[in-house]
């Protein structure tokens, strides 16, 4: 017996709900939707990276945020990133974490709002084998040649995520 398929809110250019939909619907037709990703960084400032699993619909075989994951319909991005880093890593968080920043739905995002959040854990982790095939920690060294030398093994949208995180952070220094 399948699943139900998920049911997605489907949004307008300023993020406001306008209906809900299934998941295939939405991104069949490539409607703005809403989605969280988390950033886990450990002690020594490495960042966490899941390699998306071969049997995913969107963007197998990539790399991509430590956690990612879709908003269900009625679901608020602060209650998606709490139950989204539990399904993914396993992590049971106390309190949501910060936000860092909010990407605008494009091609890139794969039409999806998306905030940003990022905490600190050293793991380990328990990675669902439906979502991940593997993971592991990178150096922001280690990422940035990646980015220059091969893009292409990273999605889109963590490409995005990861060069707003680095003008925040010079930003910040």
């Amino acid at each position: 017996m399948t699943e139900p398929e998920e049911i997605f809110d489907v949004v307008d250019a300023q993020d406001q709900v306008v209906t809900s939909m299934t998941r295939s619907e939405v991104h069949a037709q490539n409607l703005f939707h809403r989605s969280v990703h988390v950033l886990v960084m450990d002690e020594n400032q490495r960042v966490f990276l899941q390699l998306r699993s071969p049997d995913r619909d969107c963007d197998p075989d990539l790399w991509d945020s430590s956690v990612g994951g879709h908003l269900h319909a009625g679901e608020r991005y602060d209650q998606a990133v709490v139950r989204e880093t539990e399904e993914e890593l396993g992590i049971q968080l106390q309190a949501t974490p910060p936000r860092l920043f909010k990407l605008e739905a494009s091609p890139e995002t794969a039409y999806e709002f998306c905030w940003v959040y990022q905490i600190y854990d050293n793991g380990p982790f328990k990675l669902d084998p439906s979502e991940a095939a593997d993971g592991r920690w990178f150096t922001k060294e280690e990422l940035n040649d990646w980015m220059s030398r091969v893009p292409e093994k990273l999605t889109s949208s963590f490409r995005l995520i990861w060069q707003q995180y680095c003008k925040l952070e010079s930003t910040n220094e």
